[in-house]
């Protein structure tokens, strides 16, 4: 068995790490610089996917790309009953939708805010007034209400229980630890006192502490 996780910095790879250092697998990381003035992924990554995207695994001759199929897939082979709810229990169902919310519902808007955050300054600097106009036109009108509501009803899932799918951290913590990592960074979680806690939580595990030591601290230094 050798797992290799093709790894780019400041990027939803980091939560492959630990749920890599949850299972405690043994792995190799390849790592990748993104772009400093785009921030894209460097081409490199296209020799192991057609995509170029990270997080890219190879576990053997297998490629897993998209960090949802990457997750449940590392939990099929080597998680022995470990970080998944077993079927047919409402922990289960839960953990199905936030493995699949992560990506499906909640990472495009914080894509979205991320992009027009920086549009300003991507901008040659006398057009750079009216681009402040739409960045701001956007998180009012738009963003800010939708990612307040989405914020506000993961606030309420977590009221009953400490991580998302139960009693139990899962796969659907590791899914969702980039994305409101990213929201407490830029300042969204001001109102949302679970949330913060659950971040905090995560981030105090010790398989978090090995995961950034293997691939590098999330700073959102790209806003």
């Amino acid at each position: 068995m050798t797992i290799t996780v093709h790894h780019l910095n400041e990027s939803r790879s980091q939560r492959v790490l630990l749920l890599l250092e949850e299972l405690g697998v043994p792995y190799e990381v390849r790592r990748y610089e993104r772009n400093r003035k785009t921030m894209l992924a460097p081409d490199a990554l296209k020799s192991v996917h057609p995509l170029g995207k990270s997080p890219l695994v190879v576990d053997d001759d297998l490629i897993l790309a998209e960090s949802g199929h990457i997750i449940d897939s590392l939990i099929d082979r080597y998680g022995a009953g470990r970080l998944r709810p077993p079927p047919g229990t409402p922990d289960r169902d839960r953990y199905g939708f936030f493995l699949h919310y992560a990506e499906g519902s909640l990472a495009p808007l914080m894509l979205l805010s991320l992009v027009f955050s920086r549009l300003p300054r991507q901008m040659p600097f006398p057009l750079r007034p009216v681009a402040r106009l739409i960045s701001r036109g956007l998180e009012m009108q738009f963003l800010g209400p939708q990612l307040a509501t989405h914020l506000d009803f993961l606030e309420a899932e977590l009221s009953g229980r400490p991580w998302f799918a139960g009693n139990e951290f899962t796969g659907a913590d590791a899914i969702m630890s980039f994305p409101l990592q990213a929201m407490l960074a830029t300042g969204r979680l001001e109102d949302h006192p679970r949330l913060r806690d659950w971040v905090q939580r995560l981030e105090s595990r010790p398989a978090w502490a090995r995961a950034v030591e293997r691939g590098g601290p999330l700073t959102f230094r790209f806003r």
